[in-house]
């Protein structure tokens, strides 16, 4: 039969390298549990990109639309504007 130093020794060294499993298995679900958090912050930061990059692709259309209309109404005026010279000025030539 072993001596009681012996038995404590024994008895250290199996709880030693059950607290090293332990600790492995810990170290591990610790990596897991980051790796899925940076994953969920990229996703995040991701869709953040993208409904700022939505948002401005908004206000460019918006601008772009009331060019358009700005310019569809100057286009009708200068229109108007050449109608009514040409109409002078063919009343003058008569």
């Amino acid at each position: 039969m072993a001596s009681r130093a012996e038995r404590i020794k024994t008895a250290a060294v199996k709880a030693a390298k059950t607290a090293r499993k332990w600790a492995d298995t810990a170290a591990r679900e610790a990596d897991r549990l980051l790796k899925e958090a940076r994953k969920r912050v990229e996703t995040e930061q991701r869709r953040r990109r993208l409904k700022a990059a939505l948002r401005r692709t908004g206000k460019m259309l918006k601008a772009a639309g009331r060019a358009a209309i700005v310019a569809g109404v100057a286009a009708g005026i200068a229109s108007a504007r050449a109608e009514r010279r040409a109409r002078r000025v063919s009343r003058k030539k008569r």
